[in-house]
């Protein structure tokens, strides 16, 4: 059998923890910013865990990781 190709979009996207959890960046931090709150810009600099519903899709998309 052959082996099963890593989508590389999402290799970019999800770090794995030690636990084997997925990591991921939050959104809408890349551009209009001049009207989002100092408090919102530095929430969405953390990291945040990846919920189970959509971790489940994401194992399944990167084998390796």
């Amino acid at each position: 059998m052959p082996k099963m190709k890593t989508n590389r979009a999402a290799a970019k996207r999800f770090k794995k923890t030690g636990t084997g959890k997925l990591v991921r960046n939050k959104a809408y931090k890349s551009h209009i910013l001049t009207k989002k709150s100092s408090k919102r810009k530095r929430n969405l600099r953390k990291d945040i865990v990846t919920d189970a519903t959509n971790a489940r899709v994401m194992k399944k998309i990167l084998p390796y990781l």
